[in-house]
C-alpha cells in the first residue's frame, strides 16, 4: 500500500495523489490494512481537491477500517469547462491509476458534487466491466454472486451519490433558479452559456450537436458503443442523490432530485429532529420502458428531450434524499453548503449477501450557524 508518509491531523493522513489529488486514510496501521473500500469524490464546476475536505475526513473518521477516500483534481478549475465527456475520460484514466496503486482494494463508490455527478456518470461508463461469462468447465449454475454482476473497473460497485446534481440538464424552466423563470432569461441563457462555460456549458444546456449526434446527457442514458452508460448505474447496489429543495441559485429542484413538477412532494411541515435539514426521503423502484409512460409535458414544464432523460434515468432505482437550509444563516449558498455539511456514516459488512449503507446528511455545524 502506497500510502506512507503523509502529514497526520486527528488520527487521519493525507497525501497527494494522481494528478494532485488527495487520498485520506486513518493512521492507524491496523486498520488501514483492512481499509478494502475506495470512495472517490468528484468536486463540480470550477471546484478543486479541496471541496470535498471535510466530508472526507468524515468518512474516514467513522470507518477507519473500511475506507480509502480519494479526492480527485484531475478536473480543476477551468478544465471544468472542457466538457462533460472530456472530463469524464481524465476523471477515469484518475480511478484507474488510483485503482492500480491500491491493489487491495475491493470495493469502490462514488460521491460527487453538481457537475461532477455528470462528470462520474460518463466515467463509470467508461470503467464498466460486464459480468464474467460462465466457466465452460463447469455446467452448473452455481456462478458466485460477484461474477454475475458487472464491476466497475473490477470493483464491487457499492454506492452512487450525488448531490445538487444537474441530472435532467440546466435548460428547462427554473432549473437555473438564478433566471428567476423568466423564459426570456432561460432563451437568452440557451444562447450564450457557451460563452462562458465553453463546452460543459453546451452539455448542460443540451446544445451539444457533435458529427450529428443527439446532446450528451441524452446519449448518457443508454449504453453507446463501448459506453455503458446505464449498465454502470445499474451495477452499483445504491444510487442516492441529494437535491436542494430551494436556495440553491444554480441547480434547480427538478432537475437535481430526477422529478417531474407535479412529482416534487410537500415539505414545508416535516419535521426531522435528528437531522433537521432533511426534510423528506423516497425510495424509487426502477420502472420498465412501458411503466415509464410520459406524462402531460406542458403541466410538468418539461420539455420532450428533458422528459426522454428523465424516463431513462428511472429505468434503475433512486434514493432521493430532499434537503432544506430554510432555517440557516447561509441558506442562500446552499448549493455549496450542502457539499460541506454532507457526511456519510456508512455501515458496511464484509459478506457479498448483506451489504448495508447507511447514509445521512448532518447539521450544518458551524458552517451555517
Amino acid at each position: 500500500m502506497e500510502m506512507k508518509d503523509g502529514p497526520v491531523e486527528n488520527g487521519i493522513c493525507s497525501s497527494e495523489s494522481i494528478h494532485g489529488g488527495t487520498d485520506v486514510w486513518s493512521s492507524k496501521e491496523s486498520a488501514t490494512a483492512s481499509a478494502d473500500h475506495l470512495v472517490v469524490m468528484v468536486h463540480g464546476i470550477l471546484g478543486s481537491v479541496t471541496d470535498w475536505k471535510f466530508a472526507a475526513e468524515q468518512f474516514v473518521r467513522i470507518l477507519p477500517d473500511k475506507v480509502i477516500v480519494h479526492r480527485s483534481e484531475r478536473n480543476a478549475s477551468m478544465l471544468t469547462l472542457d466538457g462533460v465527456d472530456v472530463m469524464g475520460e481524465r476523471l477515469a484514466e484518475e480511478v484507474i491509476e488510483v485503482i492500480k496503486q491500491k491493489p487491495e482494494v475491493r470495493k469502490i463508490s462514488f460521491v460527487s458534487h453538481s457537475v461532477g455527478g455528470l462528470v462520474a456518470r460518463y466515467a463509470i461508463g467508461r470503467l464498466y466491466r460486464p459480468p464474467r461469462s460462465e466457466n465452460e468447465d463447469d455446467p452448473s449454475d452455481n456462478i458466485c454472486e460477484e461474477n454475475s454482476r458487472g464491476t466497475i473497473y473490477g470493483l464491487e460497485a457499492m454506492n452512487f451519490i450525488t448531490v445538487a446534481t444537474p441530472h435532467l440538464g440546466s435548460r428547462g424552466n427554473k432549473q437555473v433558479p438564478f433566471l428567476f423563470g423568466v423564459p426570456v432569461f432561460e432563451k437568452a441563457a440557451t444562447s450564450v452559456i457557451h460563452l462562458i462555460f465553453r463546452r460543459t456549458g453546451r452539455h448542460l444546456f443540451l446544445t451539444d450537436d457533435d458529427e450529428g449526434n443527439p446532446p450528451l446527457l441524452r446519449r448518457m442514458i443508454e449504453d453507446c458503443g463501448e459506453l455503458h452508460f446505464m449498465s454502470a448505474l445499474h451495477t452499483f447496489t445504491r444510487r442516492v442523490i441529494y437535491s436542494n429543495v430551494g436556495y440553491d441559485h444554480i441547480v434547480g429542484w427538478r432537475t437535481s432530485s430526477i422529478r417531474r413538477n407535479s412529482e416534487l412532494p410537500k415539505w414545508e411541515d416535516v419535521v426531522n429532529e435528528k437531522y433537521p435539514h432533511i426534510v423528506f426521503e423516497e425510495h424509487c423502484k426502477a420502472c420498465d420502458a412501458e411503466q415509464c409512460e410520459p406524462s402531460s409535458m406542458e403541466d410538468d414544464g418539461l420539455d420532450k428531450l428533458e422528459e426522454e432523460l428523465l424516463m431513462g434515468l428511472s429505468c434503475v432505482s433512486w434514493e432521493k434524499v430532499d434537503v432544506s437550509f430554510h432555517a440557516c444563516r447561509q441558506r442562500f449558498a446552499a448549493h455549496s453548503v450542502i457539499q460541506v455539511s454532507l457526511s456519510l456514516s456508512l455501515s458496511l459488512t464484509h459478506t457479498h449477501t448483506h451489504t448495508h449503507t447507511c447514509l445521512h446528511i448532518c447539521t450544518c455545524m458551524h458552517q451555517c450557524f
